[in-house]
């Protein structure tokens, strides 16, 4: 993880936060790291999208 980090609060479903654990688990990532990966991922395909437009 960066070192440059914000801690933040987010509300997600039951279901969605055991899904997380389990993949965290399995890979040995904290649910942190998947989150921000997560993240990541789906603005960098957004930027892609967005690019495709113009």
């Amino acid at each position: 993880m960066s070192v440059l980090t914000k801690r933040t609060t987010i509300y997600m479903e039951q279901e969605l936060h055991q899904a997380l654990r389990m993949k965290s688990a399995e890979t040995n990532r904290s649910i942190s790291e998947l989150i921000n990966h997560m993240v990541r991922e789906q603005l960098r395909e957004d930027a892609e999208d967005l690019q495709a437009f113009r």
